[in-house]
């Protein structure tokens, strides 16, 4: 696995990138419902239970802080807010139904929470806008 370790700067950059254009997707998606009532995803019945502006800051965060963290703009403030907020939805929307993520569908909340956790600690790191203009 030396190659692999040889190449962990890029495929951190990668996964940030690829972490964050998901993240952005998923806000896209809300943005989607609360403007058109659709949902590009399936999603819209989920989006439908959220009150209107939680829904609006659900959307905006999701959408911004993906964003952020795909193009490496500050990823780690972005990333650090996006956690914090994947573990109020976690709790919020998911917890309630059960005590295992497995159990109560929030695998992906969790998930992503530990995910912008990581990238929290690290930063933007190389292939992004902060590395551009030298704040590594």
């Amino acid at each position: 696995m030396e190659f692999l370790k040889r190449r962990s700067d890029e495929i951190y950059a990668l996964t940030r990138m690829v972490v964050g254009f998901l993240f952005m997707c998923h806000g896209l998606d809300i943005l989607d419902f609360l403007l058109f009532g659709r949902s590009f995803a399936g999603n819209a019945a989920g989006y439908a239970q959220m009150p209107l502006p939680l829904g609006w800051i659900t959307a905006l965060l999701e959408t911004l802080t993906g964003a952020a963290v795909m193009l490496g703009f500050s990823a780690g403030v972005a990333a650090f807010l996006a956690s914090g907020m994947m573990a109020v939805g976690y709790f919020m929307a998911h917890q309630k139904d059960g005590l295992l993520p497995i159990q109560n569908h929030g695998e992906l909340a969790a998930l992503y929470c530990w995910v912008f956790l990581l990238i929290a600690s690290r930063g933007s790191g190389r292939w992004s806008v902060d590395w551009a203009r030298g704040a590594r």
